[in-house]
C-alpha cells in the first residue's frame, strides 16, 4: 500500500500521542493521500494486566497508564477532576456530539468518532457503560470498552488527567464540570499505548474500536453519480460516515470552511423542499464545534434557506449557529471533500419503528500457519493450502432503488494482534464460484477457474474489505497473504442481508487429518498450557515476578523435557535477559504473568516456524533457512541485514540454534516495532532524541 499523509486536528488545538504508520485507502485511492493513522506499535494493556494501587486519598491509581513525554513537560500536572471544579460530573444532560472540545493532541480523527458515537446510543452504551459518577460508589476508577478482534474488552483507567494552569490539556467538554468524553480519551489512549499514540490517527480504525464495524475508504470521485441514493442506503444500513480533504495544507482552509486532512462527520442526507423544487443536501459536522462551511446552504452565508419554509427547516432539525454542523448540496459534498469512510456496523438494537434495517454478520476467526495453511498468493503453487469459507446467497437486496436480483455483501479481513507482534503482514481475499459438488476448491478447481471479485492489491493495512454485489449462489471465499509460509492469526467478517451464510469449507478427510495434526507443531515438543503455569509458578520469585535467571532455568526445563532436548544447551542467560527486557513494559527488567504469556504465545509461534524450516531435524537452521523463516514470521530482510544475521547471531558453523532464533526474533520484532513507534509521519526515517537512542540501544 502506499503511505499517505494523515489527517490531523487543530493546528491551534493540543497534540496526541505517536501513531504507527499512516495509510490511506490504496486500495481504491492510488497515490492520493491518507486520511488516518493506525494502532501505536506497542503491547496494549488489557483489563486482565490493570494494575491498581490506592493512592493516601483512598482512591485508585492505575499503574499500567503509559505515561509520555507530552505529559512529563514543565508545569503540567495530574489532577483528578474534582480538583479542577467543584462539582464534577460524568455526564451532563445526556452525552452529546457537542460535548467535545480538542485539546493539545492532533486527535480529530479520534474525536468525530466519538462525535459519531454520541450520536447513537446503543453503541454509546457499549463503550461508555451507565451507572459511572463522581457520587455514589466513586473510588477513583472508570470502566470503558473497546472491540477487539470480536468481543469487547473493558479498559479500566483512574480519572487522573494531565492539566496545566487547572486546564485539561486534551480533550475536555464545554462544559467544566462535565468529563466522559475526557476520560473516554484516556481509555482509548490506554489501549493504544498512551495519549502520544493518538497523535495524528485515521478515523476508520477508531470506528473499528468502538463500534465493531467494519469499516471502508472510499474515494467521492468514483462514486456513483446518484450519490444521494448510495448515502441513504449506507445510512439504511445503520453505517457512520466520515469524510475530509487531503489535498491542501495541514487544517488550513480551502476557502469555503472546509479544513483540510481534518475528519468531518456525515450524519444525514436529505431531500429539501424550496420554492423551485427538491434539492440534495447532506449534514456535516466538525468535532471541533465551529468552523464551518461558508458556500452554499451554509449557516452563516447561505441565502438558499430563505427558499425553505419554517416546517421543512424544523423536520430537518437545522440549528442556525457556530456550533460546527451544517448543510451543503450533495455537488458541493463532491467538490470539496475527497475521501468518505464508511463504517458498516455489525450490532444495531432492534428498534420498532426503526427505518435501519442492519447487516447479518458472520465471524471466522482463522490462522495461516507455514507450510500448511499458509499458501500464499495465486499466484504461486500453494494458493489452494489457504484457508476456505463456503459462501451461500440466497436472499437479495431489500431497500435498493433498483430492481436487480442481486446479493450485496462486504467481507473484512483483519489481521489480528499485528501492533503488538510489530508485524505487518500484506493480505487480501479472493472470491471464486464454488464447486458444484464440493464446498472447497482443490488445487485442479482452482486452476480452472478465475476469481470473480477479489481485492485490488494485497495490502499491509490491518484490515483489507471488500464489498461487492454477486447472483444468488455458492462461492468461496479465501483469504490469504501475499508470501507463501507466513505466520498469522485473522478475523474474517462477512456481512450479508439476513438470510446468507459463510461457513469453513471442508477440505478432503485426508487433509483435514493431516493439517489437525500438523497445524500447532509446538505442541508436540512444548509444555501445555497448565504445565507452563506451573513452571513459572515454580521457577519465578514469591512475588510472581520472573527475572533473566528465572526466566533461564524455565526455558532450560521446558525444552529438556520435549523434542528439542538438547537445545538448551545453547540457551544463554544473555539470551534470557534480552527476552525479559524486550518484552518488559515497565523497565524493571522482569515480568509479570501476564507480559509472561505474551512471551509465551510468541515462543509458540516462533517454535512452529522453526520445526517447519528445521527440515533435516538438528534443532539447528542453516543459514540459507533463516531467510525463508524469518518471511514466515512476517519479516522481510535484505541482503545487508541478513549478512548482520550471519555474522551476530549464527553459532561458528553458520547456523542458528533454536534458542539462537527465538533470541534474533525477538530482536528483530522489537526493534522494528520501535521504529514504527517513532515513525509518526510514516516517511521511513525517524527522530529519535539523545536520550530516547541511549535507551534504545542500551536497553534490550
Amino acid at each position: 500500500m502506499n503511505r499517505l499523509p494523515r489527517l490531523s486536528s487543530t493546528s491551534s488545538l493540543p497534540p496526541l500521542e505517536d501513531a504507527a504508520d499512516p495509510v490511506c485507502s490504496d486500495e481504491l485511492l492510488g497515490s492520493q493521500s491518507s486520511l488516518w493513522l493506525s494502532d501505536l506499535l506497542t503491547r496494549r494493556p488489557s483489563s486482565s494486566g490493570d494494575v491498581f494501587t490506592t493512592g493516601p486519598d483512598g482512591l485508585f491509581v492505575d499503574k499500567c497508564f503509559p505515561v509520555g513525554e507530552l505529559e512529563l513537560q514543565s508545569g503540567i500536572q495530574w489532577k483528578r477532576p474534582r480538583e479542577l471544579c467543584s462539582s464534577p460530573q460524568f455526564i451532563v444532560n445526556g452525552a452529546t456530539r457537542l460535548d467535545i472540545c480538542q485539546g493539545k493532541l492532533s486527535d480529530c480523527w479520534l474525536l468525530s468518532t466519538i462525535a459519531s458515537l454520541s450520536m447513537n446510543q446503543f453503541l454509546l452504551n457499549k463503550v461508555v457503560p451507565l451507572g459511572q459518577s463522581f457520587q455514589n460508589g466513586y473510588n477513583g476508577c472508570f470502566t470503558f470498552r473497546f472491540w477487539q478482534y470480536g468481543q469487547w474488552e473493558k479498559v479500566m483507567i483512574d480519572d487522573l488527567l494531565p492539566a496545566k494552569d487547572h486546564t485539561l490539556i486534551y480533550l475536555s467538554s464545554p462544559d467544566r464540570n462535565e468529563f466522559w468524553s475526557s476520560l473516554l480519551e484516556k481509555a482509548y489512549a490506554k489501549l493504544k499505548g498512551g495519549y502520544r499514540a493518538l497523535d495524528m490517527g485515521f478515523p476508520h480504525e477508531a470506528m473499528v474500536d468502538m463500534t465493531g464495524g467494519i469499516t471502508e475508504v472510499l474515494t467521492i470521485s468514483s462514486l456513483s453519480k446518484d450519490l444521494p441514493a448510495f448515502l441513504t442506503y449506507l445510512l439504511s444500513k445503520g453505517a457512520l460516515i466520515n469524510c475530509a480533504n487531503c489535498q491542501g495544507p495541514l487544517e488550513q482552509s480551502n476557502g469555503l470552511g472546509i479544513m483540510f486532512r481534518h475528519a468531518y462527520s456525515l450524519t444525514a442526507v436529505e431531500k429539501v423542499k424550496t420554492k423551485h423544487g427538491l434539492v440534495a443536501l447532506v449534514r456535516i459536522l466538525n468535532p471541533w464545534g465551529n468552523t464551518e462551511w461558508e458556500g452554499p446552504w451554509s449557516d452563516k452565508k447561505g441565502p438558499e434557506w430563505n427558499e425553505v419554509s419554517v416546517e421543512e427547516q424544523k423536520r430537518l432539525n437545522r440549528v442556525n449557529q457556530d456550533d460546527g454542523e451544517f448543510w451543503m448540496s450533495v455537488s458541493d459534498f463532491r467538490q470539496n471533500f475527497e475521501l468518505m469512510e464508511v463504517c458498516h456496523l455489525t450490532e444495531y438494537p432492534t428498534q420498532s419503528g426503526s427505518s435501519v434495517v442492519p447487516w447479518s454478520c458472520a465471524l471466522h476467526h482463522g490462522n495461516w500457519v507455514p507450510s500448511i495453511t499458509a499458501g500464499g498468493s495465486p499466484q504461486g503453487g500453494f494458493f489452494w493450502q489457504n484457508p476456505q469459507f463456503y459462501f451461500i446467497l440466497s436472499e437479495v437486496d431489500s431497500g435498493r432503488a433498483d430492481s436487480q436480483k442481486t446479493c450485496s455483501f462486504v467481507l473484512a479481513l483483519m489481521q489480528k494482534h499485528q501492533r503488538r507482534r510489530g508485524i505487518t503482514l500484506s493480505i487480501a481475499l479472493h472470491i471464486y464460484p464454488a464447486h458444484p459438488k464440493n464446498t472447497y476448491l482443490s488445487p485442479e478447481d482452482l486452476s480452472a477457474v478465475r476469481p470473480l471479485l477479489y481485492s485490488p492489491q494485497y495490502s499491509s493495512r490491518r484490515e483489507v474489505v471488500l464489498r461487492g454485489s454477486l447472483s444468488p449462489g455458492s462461492y468461496v471465499i479465501i483469504p490469504s497473504t501475499i508470501e507463501p509460509n507466513q505466520e498469522g492469526s485473522f478475523l474474517l467478517r462477512v456481512l450479508t442481508e439476513h438470510g446468507n451464510v459463510a461457513t469453513p469449507a471442508k477440505k478432503p478427510p485426508q487433509d483435514a487429518s493431516a493439517i489437525k495434526e500438523l497445524s500447532y507443531p509446538h505442541q508436540t515438543v512444548l509444555p501445555s498450557s497448565a504445565s507452563i503455569r506451573q513452571l513459572f509458578e515454580k521457577h519465578c520469585s514469591s512475588k510472581g515476578f520472573c527475572k533473566p535467571v528465572h526466566l533461564h532455568h524455565l526455558l532450560t526445563e521446558a525444552i529438556k523435557g520435549g523434542a528439542l532436548a538438547g537445545s538448551e544447551k545453547n540457551l544463554a542467560l544473555e539470551h534470557c535477559k534480552s527476552l525479559v527486557v524486550l518484552m518488559d513494559s515497565q523497565d524493571i527488567a522482569q515480568l509479570n504473568w501476564l507480559e509472561f504469556q505474551n512471551l509465551w504465545d510468541k515462543i509458540k509461534r516462533w517454535t512452529d516456524i522453526f520445526l517447519v524450516f528445521d527440515k533435516n531435524n538438528t534443532h539447528q537452521l542453516e543459514y540459507k533457512e533463516v531467510g525463508p523463516a524469518l518471511g514466515a514470521a512476517g519479516i522481510m530482510v535484505d541482503d545487508l541485514v541478513m549478512q548482520l544475521v550471519g555474522l551476530r547471531y549464527t553459532e561458528p558453523d553458520m547456523t542458528i540454534s533454536y534458542p539462537g532464533f527465538l533470541y534474533l526474533l525477538m530482536k528483530l520484532e522489537t526493534m522494528i516495532s520501535r521504529f514504527h513507534a517513532y515513525n509518526v509521519v510514516g516517511m521511513g526515517t525517524i527522530t529519535v532524541s539523545y536520550r530516547q537512542w541511549l535507551q534504545m540501544t542500551m536497553y534490550n
